[in-house]
């Protein structure tokens, strides 16, 4: 599934970025604090799962996070492991002591 056939959309009200797949709903839940995106969930049904759906919401949240000067915490296990494999975003990731 290619990003352009993926609509995420953002519900900044609930902090989450969404998507529907096949009546599927997949999405990455965070929270702000100061200037951090804590990413805190992902969660994709296995009736969608398979075909990079979690990466393209990390990416999209990331991509939000860069645009609004926010640095990232990724404390969901999937979102620190995405990132981890991307080493294009680790300017994003918070640095712990």
């Amino acid at each position: 599934m290619s990003e352009q056939d993926l609509s995420i959309q953002h519900d900044s009200d609930v902090h989450r970025f969404a998507a529907t797949v096949e009546g599927e709903r997949a999405y990455i839940d965070y929270r702000l604090d100061g200037g951090v995106m804590t990413l805190t969930h992902t969660w994709v049904p296995d009736a969608i799962g398979g075909r990079g759906i979690a990466g393209k919401l990390v990416k999209r949240a990331l991509e939000h996070a860069r645009a609004e000067g926010l640095r990232v915490d990724p404390a969901c296990s999937y979102a620190d492991s995405w990132m981890r494999r991307h080493p294009d975003v680790d300017d994003l990731r918070v640095q712990t002591a």
